[in-house]
């Protein structure tokens, strides 16, 4: 260092240098709510990527591992599942985390442009899933839906893939239809068919909860990506009035609503609104702080799928008002990190990038949203996982590829603001 910058007092503006050396200076990099330039004293985390992301990630992560160990550790006891050990779930989901681990890592590797090059054909290879699960003898029924394809110890399901097919190619839409995205007919109707295409294909499994959050990405997206006010609107209103014709038309579905408005009487208590009911039950009993790890009741044979779509309300019971009240925190603040970053993509002209990663911020958001809405009675009952917690390989596995590539946005990102490039 200079004897002219080592005199300086604290505070004082440096001297000007040069045009020639101004004009090569990389743009700052903004780090929650900070600016940092290149130089010598750029803190190391504001040239790697995001490690509070990750942390918060692998923290719901572990929390659900140890969750869901204690859902089912009292399940071998119910004679559905006398044939499996204490340990069999919570070897799986831990399996299936390993399995994602790897995926996640491939898929943070794979640059950006590739993502756009490859979206459509990730598209027909999603069609594809959705239509090899309803061929008898390849999809496999459980609960009477048809939601699986058995690899060998391992199932896989179609929907969970479809999610972040149908994330990227509305994001590549987007970008290819940016000079018509004020006419409704070339800009909407295509992609309006193609969300519709796979909503019919979910909806012959059934899985209407896969399609309402397809369709929530999709509008999303959309909105993110400068359609008309008044055309999303419609489309808005065109969703509305379809997701209510659905529900009028089914019997069952119809039965959910009534169930989830008077869960507790004598026709709903031991019917539809049996989960409700016992999901409240056990939150209730959690109080502020909870009975303790492991001390839950309702899991034992009562709540039924405590680990996968009522895992929140056995986080209730054993860690009460204060565990629920953390889990919003940490997705509330996860949603918000991941949509700075699709900001910050877009920013900087990025708009692929910025469309992809605040596409998976409403679907990891509203999906965490839905079930926690359902778990507290404010929701009707919806299959739906928490995202990184509840016991299920596919949903965990498109969960963290979706991060990894939040990830390579944030990388991405901070290399072009340090004048490389992407």
């Amino acid at each position: 260092m200079s004897a002219t910058s080592e005199s300086l007092p604290t505070g004082a503006t440096k001297p000007r240098r040069s045009r020639a050396r101004a004009s090569s200076d990389d743009l700052p990099v903004r780090i929650g709510g900070m600016e940092y330039s290149r130089t010598a004293t750029t803190p190391a985390r504001v040239l790697g990527f995001d490690q509070a992301l990750i942390w918060v990630c692998l923290t719901l992560l572990a929390w659900g591992v140890v969750m869901v160990y204690s859902a089912t550790i009292a399940m071998p006891d119910n004679p559905r599942f006398a044939r499996v050990g204490q340990n069999f779930f919570v070897f799986r989901h831990a399996l299936w985390i390993g399995v994602a681990f790897v995926a996640a890592l491939i898929a943070f590797q794979v640059r950006m442009d590739w993502w756009e090059k490859a979206a459509p054909w990730l598209f027909l290879v999603c069609l594809g899933l959705l239509i090899a699960v309803l061929i008898p003898h390849v999809g496999m029924v459980i609960n009477g839906a048809r939601r699986w394809i058995s690899l060998g110890p391992m199932n896989f399901q179609p929907s969970e893939f479809a999610k972040l097919a149908v994330l990227l190619y509305a994001a590549d839409y987007m970008v290819r239809k940016m000079e018509v995205k004020e006419r409704f007919f070339r800009a909407v109707l295509p992609m309006g068919f193609a969300v519709g295409v796979v909503g019919l294909l979910l909806l012959a499994q059934p899985d209407m909860g896969a399609f309402l959050v397809i369709a929530v990405i999709a509008m999303g997206i959309l909105f993110l990506g400068g359609v008309n006010a008044r055309m999303f609107f419609l489309i808005a209103a065109v969703l509305v009035v379809a997701f209510g014709l659905m529900i009028a038309s089914s019997e069952w579905r119809r039965e959910r609503i009534f169930a989830y408005l008077d869960p507790w009487s004598e026709q709903h208590a031991l019917g539809k609104g049996y989960q409700l009911s016992h999901s409240l039950i056990a939150i209730g009993r959690g109080e502020i702080f909870g009975v303790g790890l492991g001390g839950s009741i309702e899991k034992l044979h009562w709540l039924p799928e405590a680990h996968t779509d009522f895992l929140l309300a056995v986080i209730g019971e054993e860690f009460g008002l204060i565990g629920v009240v953390c889990v919003i925190g940490l997705f509330m603040w996860l949603t918000r990190r991941i949509m700075h970053i699709g900001r910050q993509a877009i920013a900087l002209d990025r708009v692929f990038s910025g469309l992809v990663a605040q596409g998976i911020g409403l679907w990891i958001g509203f999906q965490a949203f839905i079930n926690i809405g359902v778990n507290l009675g404010a929701l009707p009952t919806k299959g739906l996982t928490l995202p990184f917690m509840s016991y299920g390989g596919s949903a965990i596995l498109a969960s963290m590829v979706a991060i990894a590539i939040v990830l390579r946005v944030d990388v991405e990102n901070r290399r072009l603001m340090r004048g490389g490039r992407a």
